[in-house]
């Protein structure tokens, strides 16, 4: 490959960085770009950590055959704690490039050839015959996290290994790839980090530009306000190392019901949570909330069975559901936005939710819920008498799950 190749697939990778193209896009662009010069490489993977809840980071993988066989990308757990990730990480090439501070190490594969990582032998019995290791480390200020450095292995299958001419084009051109790629993990764990604190739809929102302060949407939606049972008790008489497992064990069971029957989380209070249903459809939205209903009792069920097996402490959760005008967007300092809904709605549920102690119900559903649900949905609802609402003008009757329907409700449930 000459220099106006090469210079053909730097500038199309930077390009390729601009545009947005994602890490396996780049990735299988370059390599294939490379193939086609005459750079007989076989095998390549691209390691990056990531800021993300549960994987510490991604491996990217392209294989010149059987791409179609391959899981391209395999994410991993925690490598700074026990456990195979991190007893894998130890003995891998790319720690030893870590530990040592070198950015560079080569081995050829084959009789005779020295094989002081395990990952050499499982490559010779592949057929291939060289293989190289990179690492490109950021400076402090670029790194955000973990991620202060990408890890990168070529491999070759050709009879003679790579030439010392390939070695050197091969490190030339892997830092703007590298460079593309960090721009697409950026843009990656930025989106992560907004729908992981912010909520999906928000995040979504604030990417797309709605960051300007006191900019938002009205919008009619379904309002849920979810709570524990005792929960003031049970930190008062559990270890404290149990309350933080405690928590996000019913967080789980709670928050997934809502993404899977199509709401969205906005605010975590302690141990409430606070989620709206934006359906175009009121019907379809109260719908979509007595799914998230049915789906988090059933969770919870089965997450109580679990923990009382191991001695744990237990909980339920109760609910208010309404449905009203809201204010949806960012509201807040010029230092500290929030982008979540306010208004009269969101102090009723709020309140409704808090009534569920009183009234000794799990579930309560406001009037005005009752009234946009599809009649089949109504069926399932009986009323419990007109409240009055801590802050709000007149009382309202409110209505709850019928529990006939919910013992005919766990009879289908069962197997």
């Amino acid at each position: 490959m000459d220099k106006a190749q090469a210079a053909h697939i730097a500038k199309w990778v930077t390009e390729a960085g601009l545009v947005g193209m994602s890490e396996l896009e780049l990735l299988r662009g370059f390599c294939t770009r490379l193939t086609g010069e005459g750079l007989p490489i076989s095998q390549v993977n691209i390691i990056i950590d990531t800021l993300h809840p549960i994987h510490e980071g991604r491996v990217f993988r392209w294989r010149r055959d059987d791409q179609d066989s391959l899981d391209p990308i395999v994410e991993y757990g925690r490598t700074n704690v026990e456990g195979q990730a991190a007893e894998n990480w130890r003995r891998s090439t790319y720690y030893h490039l870590w530990s040592t501070g070198e950015d560079f190490l080569r081995r050829r594969i084959g009789p005779g050839q020295i094989e002081d990582f395990s990952i050499l032998a499982d490559l010779r019995a592949e057929g291939q015959t060289d293989y190289l290791v990179l690492i490109h480390r950021f400076e402090v200020e670029g790194a955000i996290g973990e991620m202060d450095s990408f890890y990168s292995s070529w491999t070759t299958d050709a009879p003679s290994g790579f030439a010392d001419d390939e070695i050197a084009l091969l490190r030339e051109l892997a830092s703007p790839l590298m460079l593309a790629m960090k721009c697409a993990s950026l843009a990656r764990i930025a989106k992560t980090l907004v729908e992981t604190y912010l909520g999906r739809d928000a995040g979504r929102l604030v990417l797309s530009g709605r960051i300007a302060r006191g900019v938002t949407d009205r919008i009619q939606s379904v309002l849920w306000f979810s709570d524990l049972h005792s929960f003031t008790h049970i930190t008062e008489t559990a270890d404290p190392e149990q309350i933080i497992p405690f928590l996000n064990d019913y967080s789980e069971a709670i928050i997934s019901s809502i993404y899977e029957a199509g709401g969205d989380v906005l605010k975590l209070i302690g141990d409430g949570a606070l989620a709206i249903f934006k359906e175009d459809d009121p019907v379809q939205a109260c719908r979509c909330a007595l799914k998230a209903e049915r789906l988090m009792h059933a969770r919870i069920r089965a997450l109580n069975e679990e923990r009382l097996s191991c001695n744990l402490p237990v909980t339920s959760a109760y609910l208010g559901l309404h449905i009203g005008e809201v204010f949806y967007g960012n509201i807040g300092s010029q230092d500290r936005l929030d982008f979540t809904v306010v208004g009269p709605a969101v102090n009723e549920v709020s309140r409704i939710g808090a009534l569920c102690r009183s009234v000794e119900r799990d579930v309560l559903v406001s009037s005005a819920f009752f009234s946009a649900a599809a009649s089949e949905d109504r069926e399932c609802l009986v009323s419990v008498g007109r409240y009055a609402l801590r802050g709000v003008a007149r009382p309202q009757e409110l209505f709850t799950l019928d529990l006939s329907w919910l013992d005919e409700r766990e009879t289908r449930a069962e197997p």
